[in-house]
């Protein structure tokens, strides 16, 4: 799909995935600062959602911090099964992304879950359904960078951005029945109206005020990472990425980590528990460009900033889910 864009909808679409308010009528603040009417901003915003470059505009929340273990799941599934094994994967309400990739391990999704149990019972129910050639999940040990932001003008996608070093364990923090709320009703797709979260606060028995002051403490708590729009980068121009596994020396993972994730191609940067089916890759990164030779010279460009030449590229051969995770609490 090659959709044009000018430059109004290149800077409105920058500021909906990193700037968008926690206001009354962001919507109108987002027109103040384009210098347009909030009509014509809501109209583009539609435009923007019906030719599939914003997929969804609510919140990303620190999955840890509402209670639930997340995991990062492989599987060897024979070609003729992976379009069944994905259906079941898919129709799971903890999977976010599921992905089919060219490599011998073929099929990757995101799980999250509530508590330990409920993971390790998930775990066991997919081997059972699927019945999978081989299977192992690795769940994260240090978060270096997560940011799905896509630059559309071209000025550097993170320059003002503080990279994140987040390691687990780490404790959920206790939440009242008014955060609770919060987080239940925010997580609803936001209307593309001139107050969208006057319903929200209503559904919740808030005021829209009280409501928009809770989304705001859960931010600066950590447990709310951000409030914006996630797109459709291939729609709008990314066109080509990979996820990444690099074998990185034990005393050497947080410098590589953090140089790794300072690229602004690199949307995803994890260290990761290792297994016996994989036993050396331990950062994995997400890169995203607009084409596989772009790919390849980030790659040389990671390589030789961190001296880690040993890796394991898997490509994206099909997207069969990508959507955010409702977290009940």
């Amino acid at each position: 799909m090659n959709i044009e864009l000018d430059h109004i909808d290149r800077s409105l679409v920058n500021l909906l995935q990193s700037d968008f308010p926690l206001t009354r009528e962001p919507f109108a603040d987002l027109a103040t600062r384009l210098g347009l009417d909030e009509q014509e901003l809501l109209k583009r915003t539609e435009q923007l959602k019906e030719n599939q470059i914003i997929r969804i505009i609510g919140p990303v929340f620190n999955s840890r911090t509402l209670g639930y273990q997340s995991t990062l799941v492989a599987m060897r599934i024979p070609e003729n099964r992976i379009e069944a094994a994905a259906e079941i994967i898919n129709n799971h309400p903890g999977v976010g992304h599921n992905y089919q990739r060219d490599h011998y391990y073929n099929l990757w999704f995101t799980l999250a879950v509530r508590g330990n149990a409920d993971l390790e019972e998930a775990l066991r129910e997919f081997d059972e359904q699927i019945a999978p050639e081989a299977m192992f999940d690795l769940p994260a040990t240090k978060l270096f960078k997560i940011r799905l932001f896509f630059d559309l003008e071209g000025n550097g996608n993170h320059s003002n951005d503080e990279i994140p070093v987040e390691t687990q364990p780490v404790d959920s923090p206790s939440l009242s029945d008014t955060e609770r709320a919060v987080v239940n009703e925010v997580q609803q797709q936001l209307p593309l109206v001139g107050r969208p979260f006057d319903s929200m606060a209503e559904n919740a028995g808030m005021s829209v005020g009280d409501f928009l002051a809770g989304c705001r403490e859960l931010k600066e708590r950590g447990l709310l990472r951000r409030f914006g729009a996630s797109i459709e980068q291939r729609n709008a121009g990314f066109v080509a990425n990979a996820l990444v596994c690099w074998a990185v020396p034990e005393g050497r993972v947080d410098d590589a980590g953090r140089t790794m994730a300072d690229f602004k191609e690199v949307t995803h940067c994890y260290e990761r528990q290792t297994c016996p089916q994989w036993p050396r890759y331990n950062i994995f990164t997400m890169i995203h460009g607009d084409s596989r030779e772009n790919i390849e010279a980030i790659l040389s460009r990671m390589s030789a900033e961190t001296g880690i030449d040993e890796c394991e590229i898997l490509p994206t051969v099909r997207e069969f889910k990508k959507e955010r995770v409702k977290y009940r609490v």
